[in-house]
Parts: structure tokens; C-alpha cells; sequence
């Protein structure tokens, strides 16, 4: 998936920016359903147990599991035997390598993955970074622009990948009646695993969002009708 950090301070430099791609190519490694040699396909194939992984493993394996009893079970990364984390992995990817810029002492920046973002101080401009929420049945065509500053921005959706989320109790059944959920958080990690997990609930999706405390949602459903929480609005600008 594309990746794309902008970083805004003048003390940033190529060997930087090198240093976060070379990150996300680590987290790929890892964590690749595609790649035999993964540490993700390993333990799919039972050559090592959960147990027996690394700690970014186990931290993501955890991760997992407190958002499963976080959603009453509409986030599950089992299935069918075969474990797959990118419901959660991605956002918490893009979660570390925004604290190694600001490890690095670094305050104005965003980190973009597969369009799940983390946005952090100001732009070029001085002013809050500018997100923009797709049309999904016209993927050139942006639906929402929101303005937003150190929180983290996610979208789920089968527009683009087709029917790769599920409902885990009702795995058989496609989600047809929602096709993108997207969600503005602290952060980019938990905005991403409840995206995820909003959206497997199908149009109660929306409902979960609005419970809980500082997120915020917007919902796009089969018949192009947008749903959004109460406190979604001030984020906007169009």
C-alpha cells in the first residue's frame, strides 16, 4: 500500500524519511499474510506458536484481543484457523513510526498509510492538516475535507478491496448494506481497529461510534446516504 510522511519542521532530512519507510518495510515483513516467510504466515502455518513470537507479535496478538472485548466480538483476527492482524496492525504501524519522529523531537508532521493517517501539529501553511473522505462509488470524487490536528483519521471500506472485512458472528454473510466507515480518534491506531470493527457491525456501526468518548464517525451505505455522529461536523470544512 502507498505510504506517504510529510514532514513539516526544517530540521528534517532524507536519511529520516529513510528511516520510516525502512520501518514500514520491517512492519511488512513481519506481518504480510502474502509473504511465506512472514512471521504472521509462520505461525498460520504452525512452525512457531503465538507464544513463541516476537514482541511486536505479541503486543499486536494483545492489541487484538482487547479489541475484541472492546466490540463484543466484531473484531476477531481468527478465522477459520488462520490468523490475519491487519484489521489492527496498520494503524498501530503508523501509531509507531509517528513517535519516532516525535521521539526525534519532531512536531509538525503526518504519517500516512493506505490513506489511515496520523496528523500531528500544523501544515506548510500553519494551519491543521486537510483530510479528505473519498466518494466510494466515485473513488476520484472527495465527499468530506476534514481539518485535523493530533489525532488520527481511518476509513474501512469494501470499495476498494471488495469484501475482505467480516462479521464475526455472522461470517457468511457479506456486508452489503455500509461501504465505507470512517473514523476520527486520539489516534490513528484506535481509529483504525474500531473502524474496522464499526464496520463489521454494518449500520450499527455509526451507533458504537457515537458511544464512545472522543471519536467520531462518518458512515457512507449502499444507497449513498452519509450518517454521521453528533460531534463529526466541527472537523469539517466541506
Amino acid at each position: 500500500m502507498p505510504v506517504t510522511v510529510e514532514v513539516v519542521d526544517a530540521e528534517a532530512t532524507e536519511e529520516l524519511l529513510d528511516t520510516i519507510f525502512s520501518y514500514f518495510e520491517y512492519i511488512d515483513e513481519k506481518f504480510s499474510t502474502y509473504k511465506d516467510n512472514s512471521e504472521i504466515s509462520q505461525i498460520n502455518r504452525r512452525a512457531i506458536t503465538p507464544e513463541q513470537s516476537s514482541e511486536d507479535m505479541r503486543t499486536v496478538f494483545a492489541l487484538a484481543e482487547q479489541t475484541r472485548q472492546e466490540t463484543n466480538g466484531y473484531f476477531n483476527i481468527l478465522h477459520d484457523g488462520i490468523y490475519d492482524p491487519s484489521g489492527v496492525v496498520k494503524g498501530w504501524a503508523i501509531r509507531r513510526a509517528a513517535e519516532i519522529l516525535r521521539q526525534k523531537g519532531f512536531r509538525n508532521f503526518y504519517v500516512d498509510a493506505g490513506g489511515d493517517i496520523e496528523a500531528v501539529g500544523k501544515n506548510h501553511l500553519d494551519q491543521k492538516w486537510r483530510v479528505g473522505i473519498r466518494n466510494p462509488f466515485n473513488p476520484n470524487e472527495t465527499v468530506k475535507v476534514l481539518s485535523v490536528t493530533n489525532c488520527g483519521v481511518a476509513t474501512s471500506g469494501t470499495y476498494i478491496r471488495g469484501q475482505h472485512i467480516y462479521n464475526p458472528k455472522n461470517d457468511a454473510q457479506p456486508i452489503t448494506d455500509i461501504v465505507s466507515m470512517t473514523v476520527i480518534g486520539p489516534n490513528v491506531c484506535d481509529a483504525d481497529r474500531f473502524a474496522t470493527a464499526a464496520f463489521a457491525m454494518g449500520r450499527e456501526g455509526i451507533f458504537f461510534i457515537e458511544s464512545l468518548e472522543g471519536y467520531e464517525g462518518y458512515m457512507i451505505d449502499q444507497h449513498r446516504q452519509a450518517t454521521l455522529t453528533r460531534g463529526f461536523p466541527k472537523y469539517t470544512i466541506l
